[in-house]
């Protein structure tokens, strides 16, 4: 069974997203953008990274008339089309909470200020590639809110690798290449996903004050809320601690 539940966390983005919902359509479509490129082609049905990051977005709800406008400029445009790249960011929030920032940027030097900006303004510490990468593992998340036994056999038979319960919800976790194929069978099967999600899973957890917590919540925000920065992945415990965004 996996150890640390993702639900809190899960939640929390969920109610950020809603407060900022264009902030986050933007988002969406320009992880799709990337994936285009990254995955060779302009066809979902070519480049399964693509349909992942469709998937994403519409799951979240992003308009399906945005998706298609942006999939026919792609399309379209080509080489000509603004050109994304993934970087990832690696660093200590106070407590020793490790952060992981992924962020997709067509300007290196704008996105690495802004990051350095707020990690310096939270008291963190930003450090050089793989300094808390190794502390965590990628994985495929289904949140179910359904714990039954015949929900958690269908998960197992689908291809989870894990299953843990924690409030309430069954949290499926897969490979991250099969988590929407795991999502599409379950729902077919009349278990419907609460959330889809490709994560970064924490191998070990830190606990902190709810205080202390607190401050890095708040650290997190600034890190999420810039443009450029599209997951902020941490080992912090959120058990007990208020998570209201």
């Amino acid at each position: 069974m996996a150890g640390h539940s993702k639900w809190a966390q899960i939640k929390r983005k969920k109610a950020a997203n809603d407060a900022k919902r264009g902030k986050m359509i933007t988002k969406h479509l320009r992880a799709i953008q990337a994936a285009a490129r990254a995955g060779g082609s302009p066809d979902p049905a070519a480049n399964v990274q693509l349909r992942n990051a469709i998937e994403a977005a519409r799951r979240d709800d992003v308009p399906q008339d945005n998706i298609d406008r942006l999939l026919a400029k792609l399309r379209g445009e080509g080489e000509g089309a603004t050109q994304y790249e993934e970087i990832v960011y690696e660093g200590y929030a106070p407590g020793g909470v490790a952060l992981l920032v992924y962020a997709l940027t067509d300007n290196r030097n704008r996105t690495a200020g802004e990051v350095r900006h707020v990690f310096t303004k939270h008291g963190g510490s930003l450090g050089a590639s793989g300094a808390v990468a190794w502390q965590f593992e990628r994985r495929g998340l289904i949140v179910l809110k359904d714990t039954s036994d015949a929900a958690q056999e269908a998960a197992i038979e689908l291809g989870a690798v894990d299953l843990l319960e924690s409030e309430g919800v069954l949290e499926v976790y897969t490979e991250p290449t099969e988590v929407y194929a795991v999502a599409k069978g379950l729902e077919e099967r009349g278990f419907r996903a609460e959330s889809v999600e490709i994560t970064m899973l924490p191998q070990n957890t830190v606990r902190l004050s709810d205080e202390e917590a607190q401050k890095v919540l708040r650290m997190i925000d600034a890190l999420e809320d810039l443009d450029d920065v599209q997951n902020v992945y941490s080992n912090l415990d959120l058990e007990g601690v208020s998570v209201e965004a």
